[in-house]
């Protein structure tokens, strides 16, 4: 598939991104996507909305300052949208958007991968550890 050149005149949309380049502002998305508390955020949003402090306690360990800033991020780069409701108290739910959804998808199959294959990780690891002489 071609892209289109980059030129000085260029705008966002017209550019090919390059996630390797260090300008490259997907990079700053692909740092929120999978950092720890992104790539959790979004696949324990993949089945529904969900309020703020159910969403700590499905991600367990992280703080409220960080799930705060994590999904600003993901609203600002728009896979996740926060609605809020007119109530008292004031009700606040957080669903993944049509991007965020095929976002998560593909993290949660990179997960289950991981999750099956801990076997062979955790093998690996002690042969890397015994033949290191740590402990």
């Amino acid at each position: 598939m071609e892209t289109p050149a980059r030129t000085g005149t260029a705008t966002a949309c017209e550019l090919a991104f390059d996630v390797f380049a260090r300008a490259c502002p997907s990079r700053e998305t692909l740092e929120h996507v999978t950092g720890r508390w992104g790539g959790l955020t979004l696949g324990a949003l993949y089945e529904g909305s969900c309020r703020f402090n159910e969403l700590r306690r499905r991600v367990d360990g992280v703080s409220e300052k960080m799930l705060s800033q994590t999904l600003h991020a993901l609203e600002r780069d728009g896979l996740v949208h926060r609605e809020a409701q007119p109530t008292n108290p004031p009700r606040v739910d957080y669903e993944l958007t049509p991007m965020g959804r095929e976002v998560a998808t593909r993290l949660l199959t990179l997960i289950r991968f991981l999750e099956e294959g801990m076997p062979q990780v955790l093998a690996a690891r002690e042969a890397y550890d015994e033949a290191r002489g740590a402990l």
